[in-house]
């Protein structure tokens, strides 16, 4: 069964903004990277639990502490969070 014509028939729409630009798949790979060499090559995970729990940890860290030279050497947290409304912030 053709996946877009099960979408187009359950009336959902389809992003194509961007489709099939490098950028797009350049950040996820590079997520990817940092999640499997920085996370999951690192430890010896027991249970499908306890491998969410590191992967979780490692998103943590990289939004909340890890600077970026595209972001001027700030954290998306920081970006993010910084742009939002006063009351949005929780």
């Amino acid at each position: 069964m053709d996946f877009v014509g099960v979408l187009k028939r359950h009336e959902i729409h389809i992003s194509m903004g961007g489709h099939g630009a490098w950028r797009n798949k350049e950040v996820v790979e590079r997520l990817c990277k940092a999640v499997k060499c920085e996370e999951v090559y690192l430890h010896a995970y027991d249970s499908v639990s306890a491998t969410k729990v590191g992967i979780v940890r490692c998103a943590t860290f990289c939004n909340t502490s890890r600077l970026r030279g595209s972001l001027e050497h700030q954290t998306p947290d920081h970006v993010y969070l910084g742009s939002l409304p006063p009351a949005a912030v929780t």
